[in-house]
């Protein structure tokens, strides 16, 4: 089992850095849907702070829908953590497509935290981010790190935050469109997604640019 170190966010501490926010996203791969990121600043108090379920910080993939809320309702609780989530609706992915609302997405979830601990004084903020792509429109330095969510504490922990937030909701969606199942595959084009869409075709919130959505229209 691959845990995710602190290394980083130790680093750019020593180096003067007051805010390491760690961020990544959910969502760029399924039909319906919004895209959703995450993201965390760790307070430097937690970075070697031994606690209950501090191995279930990881990549999100990695744990069972239970061990994520378990560790979200954790990192929304504890005041060493502060989280800001960004959302990018089916709409506005058709309209700007899945990278760049992605980014935006991301963009978002940067100013929301900032916004949440920067206090009157000016402070330097480092950003760092799962994948390979700097986010537009960020004034902070940014530093880019593929498979991030594996390797790198905050941004783990961001990744967690991101799926739990988008499956809530996937889940209110499948009250609306029960036959598609969202609450199961949340979006994603599972066998039962792809029979049900052929079935009955694309619901409101099915994503037109993606093509076996645009193929059915």
């Amino acid at each position: 089992m691959i845990l995710p170190k602190t290394k980083i966010e130790k680093e750019f501490s020593g180096r003067g850095v007051e805010l390491i926010v760690g961020v990544d996203e959910a969502g760029r791969g399924p039909l319906a849907g919004p895209v959703v990121s995450g993201a965390v600043w760790v307070h430097p108090g937690a970075l070697d702070l031994k606690f209950e379920g501090r191995e279930l910080i990881r990549d999100s993939k990695s744990l069972s829908e239970k061990q994520r809320e378990k560790i979200h309702k954790f990192l929304v609780e504890n005041e060493l953590f502060t989280i800001g989530v960004g959302e990018v609706s089916h709409k506005m992915i058709d309209r700007i497509n899945i990278l760049n609302a992605t980014l935006l997405a991301m963009r978002l979830a940067i100013e929301e935290v900032v916004r949440k601990i920067e206090s009157s004084q000016t402070q330097k903020v480092c950003v760092l981010i799962d994948g390979n792509k700097k986010v537009p429109g960020v004034r902070h330095e940014q530093h880019l790190f593929p498979k991030g969510d594996r390797n790198i504490f905050s941004i783990a922990a961001a990744s967690i935050c991101a799926k739990v937030y988008r499956d809530k909701i996937m889940k209110k969606y499948h009250e609306q469109f029960p036959q598609f199942g969202f609450d199961l595959h949340k979006g994603y084009g599972t066998k039962f997604h792809m029979d049900q869409l052929q079935k009955n075709g694309p619901c409101k919130i099915h994503r037109k640019s993606f093509a076996p959505v645009r193929e059915l229209l």
